[in-house]
């Protein structure tokens, strides 16, 4: 007879187990805004890099070597799309104000090996404070508001998250765009996002440059963006993304502005040399770029978002937020389009700014004040939603010999 062993840290009920003969693994499986993917308490993973990056393959069920095209990942919980091959590796510190969560994101993709360790994810880091409080390391009474700090080692950003249960004890719910339903309510507000990677709030110096013929404004909140009115090339912001990724001379032209612009902004690689045109023309993640548009319907700027390669079915929380900033800094492309937005005051407020995108509407909220003739940004927020989609135990038939005992070393028996 098999006896079946649990190893556990002693941390919220979350153990390593053997099940008749084979080591598994304790995961949620979540959505955060419109991604999903896979959380797992991160002591639970083996220290060696190596072994770390083999059991997030057998995860997600991509290749633990080299490229497989069309691999449909059906021996894991990853689905085909970036949005949906998302892990978040979790552990808390404790400090004066109570628990603080660290979050360290791997990206991966269904037909490779590789493992990017350089971004974080906006959309899915809402789940993370319901993850926290599923799991018992937060408290969330009904009729009260709790706030989490969350700590992203990727990129050395703070966010506090903000859920709320009502009288009831039922979480607080939100719908958002391209998510169908009401479900538990997240805010999430970026600490000090200025200038995260290029250390300014106008990255060249200049509200507005002209790039390749065209008006263009780069601003680095939360991340560095590249905005450009709709109409500089003939478009209004409101067109269906398959019909602008198919007009291949717009897609050119976009391309020449961004690669040029995020040369300006002296972007740099992860080592902190400068980025080269070569590294910028085949970045998938910086800079961003968008067009903007008039709004329609009662918000009060319309975009187009590229990640930069491709277009975004809706919006891009992080971009989401330097939209909502560049909307407040006189003289942007952003700030000539928007209206109806609050003005600000010399004492730091909370501006709502709601961005029309193709799947809706993006609510995001900058806690900004104009002092000295400047604008000073603390914090910029956004609203989403999260659930869990499942929680339990991922078998990992797989496991190297190497795995299985460095997993098997690195927990305490429990009886």
């Amino acid at each position: 007879m098999v006896t079946d062993e649990t190893f556990s840290l002693g941390v919220s009920g979350l153990t390593l187990r053997r099940h008749s003969g084979v080591l598994e693994i304790p995961v949620h499986y979540m959505r955060g805004g419109t991604s999903t993917g896979v959380v797992v308490w991160e002591p639970l993973m083996p220290q060696d890099e190596t072994l770390r990056a083999e059991l997030l393959r057998h995860l997600m069920g991509v290749p633990q070597t080299g490229i497989e095209r069309g691999n449909r990942q059906i021996t894991g919980l990853g689905r085909g799309p970036a949005t949906s091959n998302k892990v978040f590796l979790m552990r808390a510190e404790q400090t004066a104000s109570g628990v603080r969560l660290i979050s360290t994101l791997a990206q991966l993709a269904s037909d490779h090996a590789g493992i990017d360790w350089s971004v974080n994810c906006g959309n899915m880091s809402s789940a993370l404070p319901l993850w926290a409080i599923d799991a018992g390391m937060c408290q969330l009474p009904q009729g009260q508001t709790c706030e989490i700090e969350i700590k992203n080692t990727n990129t050395g950003v703070l966010t506090i998250a903000r859920m709320k249960r009502n009288e009831e004890g039922h979480f607080v719910t939100a719908e958002i765009p391209g998510v169908t339903g009401a479900f538990p309510g997240v805010d999430l507000f970026l600490q000090s996002p200025v200038g995260n990677k290029t250390g300014a709030l106008l990255p060249t110096g200049s509200v507005m440059d002209v790039i390749a013929g065209h008006e263009v404004s780069c601003v680095d909140v939360a991340v560095p963006m590249v905005i450009v009115q709709a109409g500089s090339f003939g478009k209004t912001g409101h067109e269906p993304i398959a019909e602008l990724e198919a007009d291949l001379p717009f897609m050119e032209s976009l391309r020449e502005v961004w690669i040029e612009a995020g040369l300006k902004m002296r972007l740099r690689r992860r080592d902190g040399e400068l980025m080269s045109r070569a590294d910028i023309e085949r970045s998938e993640t910086i800079p961003k770029v968008c067009i903007v548009g008039a709004p329609r319907n009662r918000g009060n700027i319309a975009v187009r978002y590229f990640t930069p390669q491709t277009g975004h079915a809706s919006l891009a929380v992080s971009g989401g937020c330097c939209l909502a900033a560049a909307c407040l800094i006189p003289g942007t492309t952003a700030h000539q389009l928007a209206t109806g937005i609050a003005p600000l005051g010399t004492e730091f407020a909370d501006v709502e700014v709601s961005i029309e995108n193709p799947a809706g509407r993006l609510d995001a909220t900058v806690v900004a004040a104009l002092q000295g003739g400047e604008i000073k940004i603390t914090s910029a927020a956004y609203r989403r939603s999260a659930q869990i989609l499942m929680r339990g135990y991922v078998p990992l038939y797989g496991a190297s010999a190497e795995l299985a005992s460095a997993l098997a070393r690195s927990m305490v028996i429990v009886d």
